[in-house]
């Protein structure tokens, strides 16, 4: 593990490689955690993500998560490796095993940083980008871990969706399968809307959830995400707590391509870092 002298931590957490940033404060006062995971479009890697979306007004340790195949677990073919897995097969050898590898990955590592950052107990609160998103979904959907609070940006809402983009990018056609289909369907969280809500009558085990849309990200996406939030507010017992935000001017990116490494936060990012700041102040550290 390493501290970089601007208190940007860096290591690995249950070999999962992460960035974390420190609360404001004395380190000595024990401090909630943000977990997230970063996009596959920019910023790709934990150390980028960290620095466009910093939340540094939030009084909680807030840690990247690298994505499989990403930053420092990334092949010597770099990004070129993932894209080459989109194209051999966008659901089966891309999608779901990026999506299940992360989520697996992620009980023995939150102990991990529970261990060294956080107290040991307690809900945290979960981000994601994109593909990243649709691993803070699974997490909440399988609720083995206490979540207080989310927010997804422009994220993966229904596998399906990300199949389509990448035939649109190749403009090749996808082949479905069973197999595919099947896996697009776990992957479909409208569908699963219920796995995230829980029972209306168990209002604890629905998080305060923030979907924040670009106004210029994929049009499919934006219609998931608003899908998603219609779906979720017919099942949480306080609605107000699924919330859809659009931020304008934002495309899909958070940072300017390839994203690979830390670069200065953009305007558009800053916005999104205000308002997902503010949801988790209000969601997760209300009073610190």
């Amino acid at each position: 593990m390493t501290e970089q002298p601007t208190g940007v931590i860096t290591g690995t957490a249950a070999g999962v490689p992460f960035t974390a940033l420190a609360p404001a404060g004395p380190r000595r006062r024990p401090a909630p955690l943000i977990v997230t995971w970063h996009m596959m479009d920019a910023p790709c890697s934990d150390a980028a993500f960290a620095a466009a979306l910093p939340m540094a007004g939030v009084p909680a340790w807030r840690v990247h998560l690298g994505m499989p195949l990403c930053g420092r677990r990334m092949s010597a073919d770099g990004m070129a490796a993932v894209l080459a897995l989109s194209r051999q097969d966008t659901m089966l050898a891309y999608v779901e095993p990026m999506v299940r590898q992360a989520t697996e990955e992620f009980p023995a590592a939150l102990a991990a940083l529970r261990e060294r950052f956080a107290p040991a107990e307690g809900p945290i609160g979960v981000v994601g980008g994109s593909l990243g998103g649709a691993v803070a979904l699974q997490v909440l959907a399988r609720q083995e871990v206490a979540v207080a609070a989310a927010a997804l940006v422009n994220p993966a809402v229904r596998a399906r969706s990300v199949v389509e983009l990448v035939e649109q990018a190749s403009d090749r056609p996808y082949g479905w399968t069973a197999a595919s289909r099947a896996a697009a369907g776990r992957l479909d969280f409208v569908a699963r809307a219920g796995d995230l809500a829980g029972g209306p009558s168990q209002p604890v085990s629905q998080p305060a959830l923030l979907l924040v849309s670009g106004e210029l990200d994929f049009p499919g996406l934006r219609t998931d995400a608003a899908e998603l939030v219609a779906a979720l507010r017919e099942r949480y017992a306080e609605p107000e707590r699924v919330r859809l935000t659009t931020v304008a001017g934002l495309a899909h990116p958070l940072a300017e391509r390839p994203g690979l490494e830390p670069a200065p936060q953009l305007p558009v990012a800053k916005a999104v870092d205000e308002t997902v700041s503010a949801w988790f102040r209000q969601h997760l550290t209300p009073g610190l």
